[in-house]
């Protein structure tokens, strides 16, 4: 390999030597550049077979960022992930509550994870309507629980928490809600794995299909 390649040089190889390890594979022309991106991202095939889209997914998420829909996260790594150059021209505000002094407080006198009040205050924010999870099950839990007793109506959810304790639970029980909400739009992939670069990843690749 050469030192003097470009960022998008090695973005490219990078894609290519992808394709040629996988070989064939059953994604769509709009899933797979997302699936790759995970790929790319995490240095990891398991996203090729583990990554699960709703049908409108992908649809919903690009008429959300062109409608100004605002973008709730649970981490501010998902933040620093996401392209702020692709972001700029949707003029979308990007909100993550979790280092909020009154969500810490609050979270500490009612004895829950400030990943629950953060997204809470999120979701009951009208303006909102993307949910980008790369960290912690409790926000997806609570997510859901939003969406079933509150009527809180995401354009799209990118739930890829990551860990031992909920991650794989968390994104099941996101699959099984889809069967009550069928129309529920949806980025998912079983299992523990996860993490805030791959939802920041797959924001990327919504973000270039959008801008397309």
């Amino acid at each position: 390999m050469s030192v003097h390649l470009s960022p998008e040089e090695i973005e490219a190889e990078s894609f290519r030597i992808i394709e040629a390890e996988l070989g064939p594979h059953s994604w769509t022309a709009q899933q797979w550049p997302i699936v790759r991106r995970a790929i790319h991202t995490s240095a990891d095939f398991e996203y090729a077979t583990s990554m699960s889209f709703s049908p409108n997914a992908i649809a919903s998420g690009i008429a959300a960022l062109k409608s100004g829909c605002g973008i709730v996260t649970d981490t501010t790594m998902v933040i620093s992930g996401m392209s702020k150059e692709r972001l700029t021209p949707f003029g979308v505000k990007v909100s993550c509550f979790i280092a909020d002094p009154q969500v810490a407080k609050d979270a500490k006198a009612q004895l829950i994870t400030r990943s629950i009040l953060a997204m809470r205050r999120g979701g009951r924010d009208s303006a909102n309507g993307i949910f980008v999870i790369g960290n912690a099950p409790t926000a997806l839990f609570e997510l859901i629980r939003l969406i079933r007793e509150e009527r809180v109506n995401p354009k799209l959810i990118v739930a890829l928490p990551v860990g031992f304790v909920g991650a794989a639970e968390s994104k099941e029980a996101l699959q099984e809600l889809a069967l009550t909400y069928p129309e529920l739009p949806f980025i998912t992939n079983r299992g523990r794995k996860g993490g805030s670069n791959v939802a920041a990843a797959v924001m990327n690749a919504i973000l270039i299909q959008a801008a397309s």
